[in-house]
């Protein structure tokens, strides 16, 4: 399926959705980020915009990237109205066509998940790259599905944080996996339903 299938469908789920006043970052964004110093940082597949927002009001400079123009347009008007527009920069962007260009403290890919082909290895390898030395790569993914979830797929097969760094192949010499575990919460869906889920998190630094 072509680019224009994979954002005719991005849009259309994001359209669907209440415009969200303020909405929440996510919890393993939060328990991962607080306690470092602030830097630059690009969020792959910003969505409703909360982990940027999050980011930005702790003094964070945010790339967020998405394939929706209703995802990143809404996260530019949030911004501004927050005051925060100085430091959330929006892209909509193909992330296996192209990835902003910089370098960065921290790259966050928070349930990069699409029903159209992509080859995340190679998208997060790339990303993983714009790391400064000491920089840290944050995957989080479904180890479950929540009931509101646009893949309710019963064969689906949710591949270990431990998997996804092996399909990524960071050099060990350069590159260490701080975390990689398999915690479950509380969630919270669109229409307010929660439901409890597992995520799969992957944290890798880079050492040199």
């Amino acid at each position: 399926m072509s680019t224009t299938d994979a954002v005719a469908f991005w849009d259309g789920v994001y359209a669907d959705r209440p415009a969200p006043g303020g909405p929440q970052p996510n919890v393993r964004l939060t328990e991962t980020v607080t306690g470092l110093p602030s830097g630059d940082v690009l969020d792959l597949g910003c969505g409703d915009g909360g982990d940027a927002l999050w980011l930005a009001r702790r003094g964070w400079h945010v790339t967020a990237v998405d394939i929706s123009a209703v995802a990143v347009e809404r996260l530019s008007a949030l911004a501004r109205a927050h005051g925060l527009g100085d430091r959330v920069t929006t892209v909509r962007a193909d992330l296996l066509e192209s990835c902003p260009p910089g370098q960065f403290d921290l790259v966050c890919a928070h349930y990069l998940h699409t029903p159209f082909d992509m080859d995340r290895a190679i998208v997060l390898r790339s990303a993983a790259h714009a790391l400064r030395p000491g920089g840290r790569l944050l995957v989080v993914d479904h180890g479950s599905a929540a009931p509101w979830s646009w893949n309710q797929d019963p064969d689906i097969r949710y591949p270990s944080p431990r998997e996804v760094a092996a399909g990524i192949d960071l050099a060990p010499r350069t590159w260490t996996v701080e975390r990689a575990d398999a915690p479950r919460r509380v969630a919270t869906g669109p229409d307010g339903r929660t439901a409890e889920v597992t995520d799969h998190v992957l944290l890798i630094r880079r050492t040199a």
